[in-house]
């Protein structure tokens, strides 16, 4: 785990926070004023909530910004007696959430954020009150990819039926920059000393990987597959349509495909607005900070 009161350089001053509520310690930061509503930023693989570290600042002057770090990722603890599903991240946002009591949450996610999201939205409807998405799907809303598989899966595909996936995501504090390059990293102007530790720094052993080694197997895998069936017949799905959504899907995202996102977006909100940015990777909040903070803001106060 990373120090607690690690800052690298200054670039990530938020106070570290924790929840013990789900079994492990969850490292989060709370920021901005307490009575204001609520921003829940979810990231996704192979990161952790520093991939919102220029957000966090400019919302939290409005809003209370609220960001946790996964099991396995981040300055959150990776016990290695758990299983890393969608199943069991979400059971852990949903201890997390009520932890904390947030309500009338505004939803922010990318890449597993957004099944994360789209899971937890639809069992507890009440508690959320806006969903946005970046670079993301709920996973429900019958989105398909026309070219099928993206060159991250493929990628997984090829290095897991090979035999060699454990040995390359095991060594993420080596390989993280390359490993994002793959998803749809495109900020290399970003890429500094001091952003190379801080993306590497969660993972200083093969143990600790064992949640970014196990994200894309479930996809790979389609472990997934029967929580997002479960969802649909069990959660209230027509409560998260009823939501106000905005979508932000960039053309260079390697990971989840742009017509995929586009798609599994309608499905859900036919009429939500959706904003496509050309020359945006996967790690969109690396690429285009300053654009999504505005977004969020008008959003938000569209949507009151």
């Amino acid at each position: 785990m990373i120090a607690a009161d690690e800052t690298f350089d200054g670039t990530w001053p938020f106070l570290a926070r924790f929840s013990e509520t789900s079994g492990f310690r969850q490292h989060f930061v709370d920021e901005g004023p307490a009575e204001a509503e609520t921003i829940l930023c979810l990231h996704g693989e192979p990161t952790w909530g520093y991939l919102y570290r220029s957000m966090i600042g400019p919302l939290s002057e409005s809003y209370r910004v609220v960001v946790p770090d996964h099991m396995g990722f981040g300055k959150s603890e990776t016990p290695q007696d758990r299983e890393y599903t969608l199943r069991t991240h979400v059971e852990n946002l949903e201890g997390f959430v009520e932890d904390l009591d947030l309500t009338d949450i505004t939803l922010v996610c990318q890449d597993w954020g957004g099944p994360m999201a789209g899971i937890f939205a639809a069992r507890h409807p009440d508690r959320v009150k806006r969903v946005f998405l970046m670079n993301t799907v709920f996973g429900y809303g019958g989105g398909q990819a026309e070219g099928g598989k993206t060159p991250w899966f493929r990628w997984i595909e090829k290095h897991e039926e090979a035999g060699t996936l454990e040995g390359i995501l095991g060594e993420l504090g080596s390989t993280v920059l390359s490993v994002m390059k793959i998803i749809g990293f495109q900020n290399t102007a970003a890429v500094d000393d001091t952003w190379i530790r801080a993306y590497s720094a969660p993972f200083p052993d093969r143990a600790s990987c064992i949640g970014a080694i196990n994200f894309p197997l479930d996809v790979h895998y389609g472990r997934f597959l029967p929580l997002i069936f479960e969802t649909m017949e069990q959660g209230d799905i027509e409560a998260v349509k009823q939501k106000p959504a905005m979508l932000v899907s960039g053309d260079m995202d390697y990971g989840i495909a742009q017509d995929h996102a586009i798609s599994d977006f309608k499905g859900l909100f036919p009429d939500a607005p959706i904003v496509k940015t050309p020359g945006v990777g996967h790690f969109c909040q690396e690429d285009i900070p300053d654009k999504l903070v505005a977004l969020i803001d008008a959003f938000m106060q569209a949507n009151p």
